[in-house]
């Protein structure tokens, strides 16, 4: 098998579009086995698949006439090119996917999963410099992208502020791309106003990506939270198409949501529910092309309203920063996503969501920490998606993705069997 078991396995069902009880109804075996089988390799509990349901899994792939758009969509070309941006192998925007290219995306995401638990190391990218240029405070966006190239076998140049670049004597931001186009093989740029990563885009020819442009968009974090999505309901034995889908907070300058909201509506059937204060709606542009797609939209400033039937609750702090009129300063303490309500409205399977940071001062009334020990809380295995995630990323960008599965090598230093001292090790979470 070129591919990992797990990584076959996750495609085969993707594909098919069923949950892992009906996948494992189709194939004959009990639900235990295939959680064994989806394991990543080395996990205490992974145990390879028979070679009879390798060959069954792929015949019925094979053969399976709902597949034809995959294979069509891969004889189009490389997935860089499908997903360019004017013609440019670069990342500005979640209108650049179809349903069709972000599965393709999330394939080789999966892919990436062996190096971002530190079980394998690759070089793919070795040479290459990343170019990391933050004119806004960040720290898991930066750092995320710093770690995903590096992991590929890349080397990373930070500058983080307006106060440490030339723009603050001046300089365009043509000629501040352009320059850095001479110097580096790829940039991830962060800047405050809505539209300007696209004008760093137009100046160079190297692959760009949109780290957040103000109350914009944000496309590698809808990414990795649709890839948590997915994910989880992988583990709980859901679909995406039909769900419903609850986002609270600031929607009108949260940029992770507007993102979100245009990749979710790739989906089938979903209901949205959105909850925000007044005065921070979700922008009418972004509602509009969700609606044309077919899916069911409804708003409300209540929690006790919004979130019952949820499948999950995306929160967002507020987003001061970008206030323009507004005199809100924070959440109302009956607006706070806390333990309680999520008991008092959602299932157990409800998933909580949040594109941190979340903002934990007393009267901010943010996501709350009282959440944390909560299976539903997914907030940092969200985090920890977005290593892979944009590790594919740049993979794509620079058209490696070929070569990651035979560059593959075992590390040689001693990993961690999980990351924070709560946390599930590392094979639980899957």
């Amino acid at each position: 098998m070129s591919v990992s078991q797990q990584v076959f396995l996750r495609d085969a069902m993707r594909r098919l579009n069923l949950t892992r009880d009906v996948f494992a109804g189709r194939i004959g075996v009990k639900r235990r086995a295939l959680d064994t089988w989806l394991l990543p390799e080395g996990s205490q509990e992974y145990r390879a698949m028979p070679e009879v349901v390798n060959r069954f899994v792929t015949e019925i792939v094979e053969n399976e006439g709902l597949l034809q758009k995959y294979a069509q969509s891969a004889q189009t070309g490389p997935l860089r090119n499908r997903i360019a941006a004017e013609g440019k192998p670069q990342l500005l925007s979640v209108d650049q996917f179809t349903r069709e290219s972000v599965e393709e995306f999330f394939r080789i995401a999966d892919q990436m999963q062996p190096i971002a638990r530190r079980q394998k190391v690759s070089r793919v990218l070795e040479g290459a410099v990343l170019g990391n240029l933050f004119f806004e405070a960040s720290t898991r966006t930066r750092v995320s992208f710093g770690a995903a190239f590096c992991r590929l076998g890349g080397s990373v140049c930070d500058t983080t502020g307006f106060t440490f670049s030339s723009m603050a004597k001046g300089e365009s931001i043509y000629d501040t791309s352009r320059v850095m186009s001479g110097y580096v093989d790829a940039m991830v740029i962060r800047h405050p106003e809505k539209g300007s990563v696209a004008e760093f885009a137009r100046a160079t020819n190297i692959p760009v990506v949109n780290g957040g442009d103000g109350p914009g968009e944000h496309p590698s974090q809808a990414l990795l939270d649709l890839y948590t999505i997915l994910t989880e309901f992988s583990r709980l034995g859901k679909l995406l198409d039909g769900a419903h889908i609850a986002l609270v907070g600031d929607l009108k300058y949260g940029r992770t949501v507007h993102s979100l909201l245009k990749l979710l509506s790739l989906y089938r059937g979903l209901k949205f529910t959105l909850i925000s204060p007044r005065g921070l709606e979700m922008p009418d542009y972004i509602q509009d092309q969700v609606s044309t797609r077919g899916h069911v939209i409804e708003q409300t400033n209540s929690l006790e309203k919004g979130l019952p039937g949820a499948d999950v609750i995306y929160a967002t702090r507020v987003q001061k920063e970008r206030f323009a009129s507004e005199e809100i300063e924070g959440y109302t303490p009956d607006f706070q996503v806390n333990k309680a309500i999520v008991d008092q409205c959602c299932g157990p399977d409800v998933i909580v969501m949040h594109p941190l940071p979340r903002d934990s001062r007393e009267g901010a009334n943010d996501l709350s920490v009282d959440l944390n020990h909560d299976p539903r809380l997914a907030i940092f295995r969200q985090t920890d998606n977005g290593i892979p995630v944009r590790m594919a990323i740049f993979a794509v960008l620079l058209g490696v993705e070929g070569l990651v599965q035979h560059s593959l090598r075992d590390v040689t230093w001693s990993p961690p069997t999980h990351i924070g001292p709560d946390d599930s090790v590392f094979h639980g979470i899957d």
